[in-house]
């Protein structure tokens, strides 16, 4: 499936994200992909080909406007999306506005999936009360951003994230998971025993970084646990 470069624009920086069509022409459930803190990368956008082989249109979002910086960089660019009020959702809904303005697409039909940072994202997006019906996380960070909307969560949330993240302490499980259940949201969180931070990604090993590890059966789980999510919602 090939992909197609789409540029557009939030609080005024161009951005570029990479759609993949897998519609056929027909109205079809939609996938909005948001990757992790290094940016725009090989992960995400083979993330939003497999989906649109699945028949989902798939949109992999750009929260930078830039690709291919080095981690330090990446790191820098990171903390702010987290410290900037509000605008790891503005950027991710405009990336939705984009997504949903395909003619493809099914409106009603709509979920968002991310990966670590991308975790916080779609989780912006489901308290912000955007219109998906799935929030989906893998490895995703658990802290929530500054100004995160505080709103009532209606769609369906599933994080998943291995026991031994060091991004990802107990406290934060606990916190989110008081937090899902005081909003009386559907939500569920996985933990793979065994299993560190950036699970799906194999590039990770490269960086050597302590509690980050590419697990093969923790990716697989997890995509299998994702796919099931969404034929039960769509």
């Amino acid at each position: 499936m090939s992909l197609q470069a789409i540029e557009y624009e939030s609080d005024g920086t161009r951005l570029r994200g990479y759609l993949a069509d897998g519609s056929g022409g027909r109205a079809a459930p939609a996938i909005l992909v948001a990757h992790e803190a290094p940016g725009v990368g090989d992960h995400v956008r083979a993330r939003a080909q497999r989906l649109a082989n699945l028949g989902y249109v798939a949109f992999a979002l750009d929260l930078y406007g830039e690709e291919g910086f080095p981690l330090d960089e990446a790191m820098r660019r990171h903390s702010e999306m987290m410290s900037t009020p509000g605008l790891v959702f503005r950027r991710a809904c405009a990336a939705l506005d984009v997504l949903l303005s395909r003619p493809g697409v099914d409106p009603a039909r709509v979920a968002a999936i991310g990966f670590c940072q991308g975790g916080v994202t779609v989780l912006e997006l489901a308290r912000g009360g955007a219109p998906i019906r799935c929030a989906i996380g893998f490895h995703p960070g658990l802290v929530r951003p500054a100004g995160s909307h505080d709103g009532p969560v209606e769609a369906k949330v599933l994080m998943m994230i291995g026991d031994t993240d060091p991004i990802v302490p107990p406290e934060h499980r606990t916190a989110f998971a008081a937090e899902m259940t005081a909003k009386g949201a559907d939500w569920q969180l996985h933990v793979f025993g065994g299993v560190g931070h950036s699970f799906t990604n194999p590039a990770i090993d490269a960086l050597g970084m302590p509690g980050f590890a590419y697990d093969k059966a923790a990716d697989q789980r997890s995509w299998a646990m994702m796919l099931a999510l969404l034929r039960e919602e769509f």
